[in-house]
């Protein structure tokens, strides 16, 4: 996309100048020697930047910068004046000037500064644009059914407690990140920072350093002195997704920083502190872990203080039309396509697809569909009879996956599914993991139990 400039200036040599300087960066230039002649520029066509002289024959600069801001909010206006005192500075800064600039001003300064304000910009853009879909893939669409109304009810009760812990209990995909944030906006207001830890994801031999920090020479590879991953969350929240996957000797120091909100760095004698609420989510029964071996029990009683049941998407069908529609406008922004609906057909697949991969594979049917089907109307037939198969996947013989006998739990049935899909996909279990939608480690894990 090319930038365009406009200069405000009656001073003809020096707006002749700067035109032709900008020019040779590849910058265009419309000139407006008046504010009136300004005023029609900006209804031909919205520059990307603005250079304005503050003294013009029909007027002060000044008192046109307000509505610079109020027609073109994301646009930088460089001020300029022959009146290069502090106080006029001061007060183009506060009317909202990105930067100001004393005649004579020197044409490279210009340029340079010209250029700073479009990679300024550019980098807004770019954040707004990142905040905008993470904001999208992690933002609470209003629940219809009674179960998530009550779910919500309770966090918001419980955001006024902003040390307890709390524990997220529900099937992959079921949205317990997204509820992890939503009581952290409840919790928390302005910048308090939220960190996610994926527990499956961190190393055994890091993940005590990755958790608390480390000092300098703790450990071979310690050259420097890192804070860790709780010192981050203080004052905000410490997200721990996936918690059934920390090792036994990790799950006794979480639970001392539970009791008393007290850590040590590896390497360090001294003890640090942090004040941040721990949000832990497993799809795990960890019962069946305690009674294994693997989780412990007095780390279960202090996480379970608030212990809040996510219900998977086919127990609350009230929700999955709305949350569908909502999900296809987000995609649809993401994707740039305009105008995609969900046609009767689509709808009524999804009534009666029973989503075993919850609210993150409605996601991924809708964004698959709005790439592959062409039209306004959406079908969604990956979802009727058998599902499509993944690229490069085996059709098996004897049909899609199935369960015979009585019903099983619902890990179980994802440890059967996930060796199917790896299965189907010949062994090549980055690519069946991928086709899950979940981390690698966390894969292994699953297929290994």
């Amino acid at each position: 996309m090319k930038r365009s400039v406009l200069l405000v200036d009656d001073d003809r040599s020096f707006s002749s100048l700067a035109q032709a300087a900008l020019a040779r960066e590849g910058l265009p230039v419309r000139l407006a020697r008046s504010l009136h002649e300004a005023r029609a520029a900006l209804e031909a066509e919205a520059p990307d930047v603005v250079v304005l002289d503050r003294r013009l024959p029909d007027g002060d600069g000044l008192d046109f910068l307000g509505v610079l801001r109020a027609q073109l909010p994301d646009a930088p206006v460089l001020m300029v004046t022959a009146h290069g005192d502090i106080q006029s500075a001061v007060e183009a800064i506060r009317a909202g000037a990105a930067d100001y600039m004393a005649k004579p001003v020197e044409l490279a300064d210009l340029v340079l500064r010209v250029r700073r304000a479009f990679g300024e910009q550019s980098l807004r853009e770019r954040l707004s644009r990142a905040e905008a879909e993470l904001s999208g893939r992690r933002k609470l669409i209003a629940p219809h059914s009674p179960s998530m109304r009550q779910l919500l009810s309770a966090l918001e009760r419980i955001a006024t407690t902003p040390r307890s812990p709390v524990l997220l209990l529900g099937p992959t995909g079921s949205g317990k990140e997204v509820l992890a944030r939503h009581l952290h906006g409840l919790s928390h207001a302005g910048q308090a920072p939220f960190v996610h830890v994926n527990c499956a994801a961190l190393p055994e031999s890091v993940v005590e350093s990755e958790l608390f920090g480390h000092e300098k020479g703790a450990f071979t590879d310690a050259r420097v002195a890192r804070r860790g991953l709780v010192e981050a969350a203080n004052g905000g929240t410490l997200f721990l997704d996936e918690v059934g996957e920390l090792p036994l000797g990790l799950q006794a120091k979480l639970l001392t920083f539970l009791d008393s909100g007290n850590y040590r760095r590896v390497g360090s004698s001294s003890e640090e502190t942090s004040v941040a609420r721990v949000v832990a989510a497993t799809n795990r029964d960890l019962q069946a872990e305690i009674r294994a071996g693997r989780f412990r029990e007095d780390l279960w009683f202090r996480l379970s203080v608030f212990a809040l049941h996510v219900p998977s998407l086919r127990e609350r069908p009230e929700d999955v039309l709305p949350l569908a529609e909502a999900l296809l406008a987000e995609l649809s922004a993401e994707v740039g396509r305009k105008g995609a609906v969900l046609g009767a057909l689509a709808r009524e697949r999804i009534r009666r697809y029973p989503f075993p991969g919850n609210v993150r594979e409605l996601r991924n049917v809708l964004e698959r569909a709005l790439v592959l089907e062409p039209g306004p109307e959406l079908e969604l037939p990956v979802l009727e009879g058998r599902p499509e198969p993944v690229p490069g996947m085996r059709t098996p013989a004897g049909g899609p996956f199935l369960v015979p006998g009585n019903p099983i739990p619902m890990e179980e049935l994802e440890r059967r599914y996930a060796r199917y899909v790896l299965e189907q996909l010949g062994g090549r279990r980055v690519e069946a993991a991928k086709a899950l939608g979940l981390s690698y480690p966390t894969f292994l894990k699953r297929i290994e139990d």
